[in-house]
């Protein structure tokens, strides 16, 4: 499903129509840049259908006036898809950015501009509300279209690595592989073995950055530093052996060693975590196993994907 952007609009106050601008700069986790509904919540970013407007255009003309995109408070224009039926947590890519459809319609508050005016107001009704997962240009005249990929976001526990006095071959092993899967890295981190700090940033890409996978590197074996697992125990609401249990059979196939592996998986929320070893072929070797069951895990927890025993 795709449409085209006809209209980019921002306001610097709430509750006022927004003005056309012929592009605009979308930020992760926050929305427009300069627009007064931006921040850290999850409505980023409007978007109206241009059918929804056209529609009350001609009832509003009976009245003398002229409607136009903007005048709902809407950041996007849409020509060519009925946004208001898309269901909550469809990706949108549109420009360079990527957007997660967060709340369609909303309450109406009787003192906005339009309502005073007109008496109605469209938005509550058929706008939709998104979060920005990363960002980039939108201009008029852009396509927009459902994204059917997976958000992905990587962390390399590395205490040299973090200082930079060693370079991340393996997270960039793990960027490379995931497009096999239609994965898209959203963020992209190298931090100290900490516990708080790890199990707080695993929490922050999930809770508000959007990555609906998130897979890290390093730290899983026996050193004192070693607590990646301890991490992900730390912010997981249900554990996923499968994965980690797959990950070392495989390994064991190649070296005993791998019987001292710690590494663990486990889901938050709609999100799935998955701790890689710290090598570049440790986490190719693993990641290969598990990879074709990745979109199918992530399908279900979204809710957009059929049971696992339907065949």
């Amino acid at each position: 499903m795709s449409g085209t952007i006809t209209a980019v609009c921002i306001s610097k106050a709430k509750g006022v129509r927004k003005e056309p601008v012929p592009e605009a700069q979308l930020c992760a986790n926050w929305g427009i840049e300069g627009d007064a509904h931006a921040g850290k919540w999850h409505r980023q970013i409007s978007l109206l259908s241009i059918t929804s407007v056209d529609k009350m255009r001609e009832a509003s003309l009976e009245r003398g006036i002229d409607l136009a995109p903007g005048d709902f408070a809407e950041n996007l224009t849409v020509a060519g898809m009925d946004v208001a039926a898309l269901p909550i947590g469809t990706y949108l890519t549109v420009g360079d950015a990527l957007l997660e459809v967060t709340q369609i319609g909303k309450k109406c508050h009787h003192n906005c501009e339009i309502f005073k005016q007109v008496g109605e107001c469209v938005m509550p009704k058929e706008g939709i509300f998104a979060r920005v997962l990363k960002g980039g240009k939108v201009s008029t005249g852009d396509k927009i279209e459902v994204w059917n990929g997976i958000p992905v976001a990587v962390i390399t526990a590395s205490d040299k690595g973090s200082k930079g006095e060693r370079e991340d071959l393996s997270g960039q092993e793990i960027k490379q592989m995931i497009s096999e899967i239609n994965g898209e890295v959203i963020d992209y981190r190298i931090l100290p073995d900490d516990i708080d700090i790890l199990a707080g940033a695993m929490t922050e890409l999930i809770d508000q950055t959007g990555a609906a996978l998130v897979l890290t590197t390093g730290g899983t074996g026996f050193a004192q530093r070693d607590v990646t697992p301890e991490a992900t125990l730390k912010v997981i609401e249900r554990q996923v052996p499968g994965l980690p249990e797959a990950m070392r059979r495989e390994s064991y196939s190649k070296t005993s060693r791998a019987m001292l592996s710690r590494a663990t998986s486990g889901i938050r929320g709609k999100s799935l975590i998955v701790n890689l070893p710290g090598s570049p072929k440790g986490v190719r070797e693993c990641l290969q196993v598990i990879m074709p069951v990745l979109p199918h895990a992530i399908e279900i927890l979204r809710g957009t994907g059929g049971e696992c025993g339907k065949q």
